[in-house]
């Protein structure tokens, strides 16, 4: 079952430990690939120095602001998309970061695009994860609750064990970069770092 848009549309934290488990759908170029969603981190707009809504509303952060299940796609260092999801209650254009993926189908599909057949490595970091399942900027705004849209995101199984820890990455925000906003599905070993 494809989670619906009201799944978005609660607190972030809330939404960020529940994605574990469930599993992002892409259907890029006529080609499924399926992974199961295994780390995530929380990002809380306006109350969070690491968000990048965090000083308002601009062009690269609109699909935050203009809905609850949309994916917010950026670049990093120039070379690698992440794949982020716009949550929370209404007004607050807040995310999560998609980390890791344990790949469950299409695997052939990912070991072509990485060019790597080493499977723990497929999907552990949120660059290797769009590259395998071929998210691009193409793919920004696509509501992922949509049953037509090229990613989608399936319903999970329940009383999965989490952990949470810090976020990776962050130093530059300050105490917040302390904050245990990163979610991990316990003991699973294609996420991208151990907490």
């Amino acid at each position: 079952m494809i989670l619906p848009e009201d799944f978005f549309r609660r607190d972030t934290l809330r939404v960020a430990r529940e994605l574990i488990g469930c599993t992002l759908v892409s259907r890029v170029g006529g080609k499924e690939v399926r992974g199961m969603i295994v780390e995530t981190e929380a990002y809380r707009g306006p109350l969070d120095p690491a968000a990048h809504s965090y000083r308002g509303r601009t062009e690269r952060v609109r699909a935050l602001y203009e809905g609850k299940g949309l994916a917010y796609i950026y670049l990093i260092y120039g070379m690698h998309w992440c794949l982020n999801l716009s949550c929370g209650h209404e007004g607050e254009p807040d995310c999560v970061l998609l980390r890791a993926l344990e790949p469950v189908g299409g695997i052939d599909v990912m070991i072509g695009r990485r060019k790597t057949d080493r499977l723990a490595g497929l999907c552990s970091g949120p660059g290797k994860l769009c590259a395998a399942l071929g998210v691009t900027k193409e793919l920004y705004g696509v509501g992922v609750f949509d049953p037509d849209s090229p990613l989608t995101v399936e319903a999970g199984a329940a009383g999965l064990a989490v952990e949470s820890s810090p976020r990776i990455g962050i130093d530059y925000a300050g105490d917040a970069k302390s904050w245990p906003w990163r979610f991990t599905l316990s003991n699973n070993k294609y996420v991208s770092r151990r907490p």
